[in-house]
């Protein structure tokens, strides 16, 4: 399953996403988290250390290499140049699966703690005044396009604040969104806005509740979000301790959080895969950017990337038996 981690800034979401992807590796699954948020600090909170955390190779500054490994020997791209961040696996499109073991994940990954953690990277001097960080997130759905996760796979990806992930197509690559909601009116609102705009594509979502206190949080998460919250994270000492350099084991995180993690991953265990949705998405955002901005840049058409005799349900189902 891939899952997205999103929330007004400060919400928590990070934490989320990392406690998620501990408790799931503490279960001795395949979790693979990408770290897509402007302020990269999933890579410490899940127990790397900083001076390591920061040599991560970043995957949006070096998306090249993406494009070049995930073109393969795909007939319908002349050029890794011409692979743009919405472009689809097409017939000899590289597909990587969570526990390959390629060159693209020597190179961009690292692990902690039974985890496998990727990057898109820090938003740089050089970007400053030119680029916006999207152009940086453009490496997490090129890769998600080309990404076959297994049952009993997780990824997990923590999201940039707010509605931000709308500027692209990348919302759409998720099989359920978690957003994280503190028990306040501003959180809220991001978690409404984030509904609204995901409207008519399908998609899962449901709310988180973070730094709840008391039974008042409680019940205002309930009566602003009723069956759209899933459950809550109570404030947590094991997280202070976190943010504070202590080492802790996520088997001592309390019971009420550890049992609020296990509710979400039941949940989204319950969902059902669609491989059908995934890629025809993946095409609707190829179209879209193509004509609005690729094909002007490019002088051609990208859009015949997209190669009507492949199918990513037959790909999935050849990877898996």
């Amino acid at each position: 399953m891939k899952i997205a981690f999103v929330g007004k800034g400060g919400s928590g979401k990070t934490t989320l996403t990392s406690l998620m992807a501990r408790f799931l590796a503490a279960q001795d699954v395949p979790v693979l988290a990408i770290d897509a948020d402007i302020n990269q600090h999933l890579a410490e909170s899940l127990g790397l250390p900083e001076e390591e955390a920061r040599l991560i190779p970043s995957m949006g500054i070096e998306i090249e290499r993406l494009k070049e490994y995930f073109r393969g020997t795909n007939a319908r791209i002349t050029s890794a140049s011409e692979v743009i961040k919405t472009t689809p696996p097409g017939t000899g499109s590289h597909l990587l699966s969570v526990t390959d073991d390629t060159d693209i994940y020597r190179h961009f990954s690292r692990k902690t703690n039974g985890i496998r953690i990727l990057a898109v990277g820090p938003f740089t001097q050089d970007d400053i005044g030119i680029k916006c960080y999207h152009s940086k997130t453009g490496a997490v759905e090129l890769f998600l396009n080309h990404l076959i996760d297994r049952a009993g796979e997780y990824v997990l990806v923590d999201m940039t604040a707010g509605a931000d992930s709308f500027a692209s197509g990348l919302f759409t690559r998720f099989d359920v969104t978690l957003v994280a909601v503190e028990p306040t009116v501003k959180s809220m609102r991001v978690f409404e806005q984030y509904r609204e705009h995901a409207k008519g594509f399908g998609l899962c979502i449901k709310a988180v509740g973070t730094k709840v206190r008391d039974a008042d949080d409680r019940a205002f998460l309930k009566e602003r979000l009723g069956s759209d919250l899933l459950t809550c994270i109570t404030f947590s000492s094991f997280v202070r301790s976190q943010e504070r350099g202590v080492s802790l084991r996520i088997s001592e995180l309390e019971e009420e959080n550890a049992e609020a993690l296990a509710t979400i991953v039941r949940f989204i265990n319950a969902q059902q895969k669609d491989w059908g949705r995934f890629y025809a998405h993946a095409l609707e955002f190829h179209i879209k950017n193509a004509e609005s901005w690729a094909n002007a840049s490019y002088g051609k058409d990208l859009t015949a990337q997209i190669d009507p005799t492949f199918s990513l349900v037959s790909a999935v189902h050849a990877r898996s038996t």
